[in-house]
C-alpha cells in the first residue's frame, strides 16, 4: 500500500503532520460522538443518528519574542474549546443535508479564531451502512475567505398581511408604507382561501399547510413586482442586504429548525411570531384578516393615512 492510499484513511493528525510545510503545533479532537439529524434522505429525517467527529487544528507557534513562551497560560492557546463549540454551533443553527456542509462550517468557524492555520475535518455516519461513511476536508486559513461581522446590526420588520389586503387597490400604496419605514421588509402570510388538502400523517399534513403557505406568497408576490419569493437563509440575507421586498416561503426553514415551531396545527400567527424571534426582527406588525395575530395589530387605513409604524 503506498503513503499516498496509508494517508488518504490514517487520522487527520497524521495526514497534518505528513503535510506540513512549517513547524507548527497541532491540538486534536478524537472519535466525538454525537447523535443528530441530519441527511438528505427523506428516511433520514426525524431520525437520530450517530456521526463522528476527528478533528485536528494546527496552530501558530508562540511569537519568538515572547518572554517564557506560552507560560503555562490557558488563555494564551487555542482551546479545546474551540473545537467543540463550532461543532455545536453547527449542529445547532439548522438542520443539514450533508456532512460536506457541516464539515465546511464547522472548518471556517475555527478558522475565525486567529490562532489557527489549518484545520483537518473528518466527520462520518456511524449508522447508515455496514461501515462509517463520512468525508474529510482539508481548510487552510490562507484559503479560505472568513466572514466578517456587519459592521451595523440590520432588523427586519415583518409583517403579517390577512389575504383581504391582497385584494385592495391601493396594496402597493401599503407595500410603499412598509417600506419607506427604512428597515428591511419581510412580508408573512397565511393559508389561501382554499382549504388545503387533509393527510392521515400528522407529518404529511404539516407538509401540506407549509405548501399552501407558500402557494399564498406566490399569490401576493404576484400582486406586485417588488415582492419576492425567498425561502432560504441564504435568500433571507441577500434580500435584506439588498433592499428587497422579501415574501417568506416557511418550508425549508421550518423543516431544517433544529428547534423548530410547534405545528401540532397550523397556526400562522405563531408561526410568524417564530420566525420573527428567529430573525431577531426589530418590529412585527400584522395588517388585515387576522390582523389580532402576530405582533401588533396596525389598522391598514391608518397606516395609509401616516400611523407610526415602527414602535
Amino acid at each position: 500500500m503506498t503513503s499516498e492510499i496509508r494517508l488518504a484513511f490514517a487520522h487527520p493528525s497524521e495526514r497534518s503532520e505528513a503535510l506540513a510545510e512549517e513547524l507548527r503545533d497541532r491540538i486534536s479532537l478524537r472519535d466525538h460522538i454525537r447523535e443528530v439529524d441530519i441527511g438528505a434522505f427523506q428516511a433520514e429525517r426525524g431520525t437520530m443518528q450517530r456521526i463522528c467527529f476527528n478533528i485536528v487544528v494546527e496552530v501558530r507557534l508562540p511569537d519568538a519574542g515572547d518572554a517564557g513562551g506560552l507560560e503555562d497560560d490557558v488563555d494564551r492557546i487555542l482551546s479545546y474549546d474551540t473545537i467543540t463549540e463550532a461543532i455545536d454551533r453547527g449542529l445547532n443553527a439548522e438542520r443539514l443535508n450533508l456532512l460536506e456542509t457541516l464539515a465546511e462550517r464547522v472548518a471556517e468557524d475555527i478558522l475565525m479564531d486567529r490562532r489557527a492555520a489549518r484545520v483537518f475535518v473528518r466527520i462520518e455516519k456511524l449508522d447508515r451502512g455496514p461501515g462509517a461513511l463520512g468525508v474529510e476536508i482539508v481548510r487552510d486559513r490562507t484559503l479560505v475567505a472568513l466572514a466578517q461581522p456587519d459592521e451595523a446590526e440590520v432588523k427586519p420588520l415583518v409583517a403579517f398581511l390577512g389575504n383581504d389586503i391582497f385584494a385592495r387597490s391601493d396594496l402597493a400604496a401599503v407595500l410603499d408604507k412598509l417600506a419607506g419605514t427604512g428597515q428591511p421588509l419581510i412580508l408573512c402570510v397565511g393559508l389561501g382561501a382554499t382549504e388545503a388538502p387533509h393527510a392521515a400523517h400528522p407529518a404529511a399534513q404539516r407538509r401540506i399547510d407549509l405548501l399552501a403557505i407558500e402557494q399564498n406568497a406566490w399569490v401576493l408576490a404576484g400582486q406586485d413586482k417588488r415582492c419576492v419569493v425567498v425561502a432560504t437563509r441564504t435568500e433571507l440575507d441577500w434580500s435584506i442586504k439588498n433592499g428587497q421586498i422579501s415574501v417568506w416561503a416557511p418550508s425549508k426553514i421550518v423543516l431544517d429548525a433544529t428547534e423548530g415551531p410547534d405545528l401540532s396545527q397550523m397556526d400562522a400567527a405563531a408561526l410568524t411570531d417564530w420566525f420573527a424571534e428567529e430573525f431577531e426582527a426589530r418590529t412585527v406588525i400584522s395588517l388585515g384578516s387576522g390582523s389580532s395575530g402576530p405582533g401588533r395589530a396596525l389598522d391598514v387605513d391608518a397606516v395609509l393615512q401616516g400611523m407610526a409604524i415602527l414602535d
